[in-house]
């Protein structure tokens, strides 16, 4: 006689998550390969079985995107991996970008009920249960391109970053035209020229810009708009129903103290952006040089600071500080 499936509880959870592999700190620091290697089969079933599957499902509305985060891992735990595929790119075409780098500290994980503090468990790690399954859906050149019907209506994107990839994605879906145009010669946006190779790969960007581009979105690269037409053109004259301006951060922010335009003072974006998109790291095998110094003081404790805390170190510097105002825990 059959029976039923034990009930899942907090008593029953593993107090930690699974742990994810990644490449020893000696390593690491001498290389721009992946840190973090991500779940193999066996690891993401496990820590798929640690979601208890509510059913207030806090972690969807703590989803900026509103992605079926119980379903997708659900599948996962039948080892249905492209069901989870399907679930999670109905809401959000870029399951490998937003797996690596979304804060889920502060969304889905952060309201996640198995890590609220009177369980003393960690939350699920629904971020790396994302990436693992778009990482498989790249390995295994899954796409989901279903046929869209027409509905006469074109969108100009100005922007090729996030927003504009996400809008695309969703005004393609939808049945628009889709022409996104972007100042560099790369699409991307942020995830290329920000972000290193280290916390999210190229390769992985640029297979979740080929879903995009299945979608039938046209990319225009190395096209500033407001130089070569303005957005008013773009309503009147060039034939855009609707026009969405995905421009990004823009210009680094400086502190207006002495000293800042001196030779060998960078701003993190100068820095990241002629190591990352313009491969500086591999000078003179690319064109663009780069010479961080052998000590290294970096201003500021975010996320962008430490990337050039840890591109620094990668650079061969001798030595590298971080310089901040406030606490290390109020970094």
């Amino acid at each position: 006689m059959a029976t039923k499936p034990k009930k899942k509880t907090i008593r029953s959870i593993p107090q930690e998550r699974t742990p994810m592999p990644e490449q020893e700190p000696l390593v690491r620091a001498k290389n721009f390969e992946e840190v973090a290697l991500g779940y193999r089969v066996e690891e993401a079933l496990v820590e798929a079985e640690r979601c208890l599957q509510c059913a207030d499902e806090p972690c969807v509305r703590g989803c900026p995107v509103g992605i079926d985060i119980p379903g997708f891992i659900r599948k996962i735990t039948e080892k249905h991996y492209h069901g989870a595929y399907d679930i999670i790119t109905d809401t959000n075409l870029l399951p490998s970008v937003c797996g690596r780098v979304c804060p889920q500290e502060n969304q889905c994980e952060g309201v996640c009920t198995v890590g609220q503090p009177d369980t003393r468990l960690e939350p699920v790690a629904i971020g790396r249960l994302e990436r693992f399954i778009g990482d498989t859906a790249i390995r295994e050149g899954w796409a989901n391109v279903p046929y869209i019907e027409p509905n006469g209506l074109r969108v100009g994107i100005v922007g090729a970053g996030p927003a504009g990839l996400a809008c695309a994605a969703d005004m393609a879906k939808a049945g628009c035209e889709v022409v996104v145009y972007e100042a560099f010669h790369q699409p991307g946006g942020v995830l290329k020229y920000g972000i290193p190779d280290f916390r999210l790969p190229n390769d992985k960007v640029d297979a979740e810009i080929r879903k995009v581009e299945a979608l039938g979105v046209r990319f225009e690269c190395n096209t500033l708009v407001g130089r070569l037409f303005t957005i008013e053109q773009m309503r009147a004259e060039m034939g855009f129903d609707a026009v969405f301006i995905g421009t990004g951060a823009g210009y680094p922010s400086f502190m207006g103290i002495p000293g800042e335009s001196l030779n060998g003072v960078l701003s993190a974006n100068e820095l990241l952006t002629r190591c990352n998109l313009l491969r500086a790291r591999d000078f003179p095998n690319f064109d663009t040089p780069l010479q961080p110094g052998n000590h290294v003081a970096v201003i500021g404790a975010g996320n962008t600071a430490m990337d050039a805390l840890r591109v620094s170190l990668r650079l061969g510097a001798e030595s590298v500080h971080c310089i901040y105002r406030r606490s290390k825990t109020e970094a």
